[in-house]
């Protein structure tokens, strides 16, 4: 099983960056979901591996 890695970035501001690596099947989303809450989603960028069987990356940023 791969290791999989949450890493979440806040600015001075309050904004927020999700990076999720090591995720398959695109159950990338549903952590997103997770730690996303009721957050609005400015950005979303899908890395190359979302769109192969691989295990899928998303960055993803948000803000207030």
């Amino acid at each position: 099983m791969a290791q999989k890695t949450v890493t979440i970035v806040i600015d001075e501001k309050g904004d927020s960056e999700i990076d999720l690596d090591g995720f398959a099947d695109n159950s990338c989303g549903k952590v997103f979901e997770d730690f996303r809450g009721k957050d609005k989603v400015k950005t979303e960028r899908k890395k190359a591996a979302f769109y192969t069987s691989q295990p899928v990356d998303k960055r993803t940023s948000t803000g207030r």
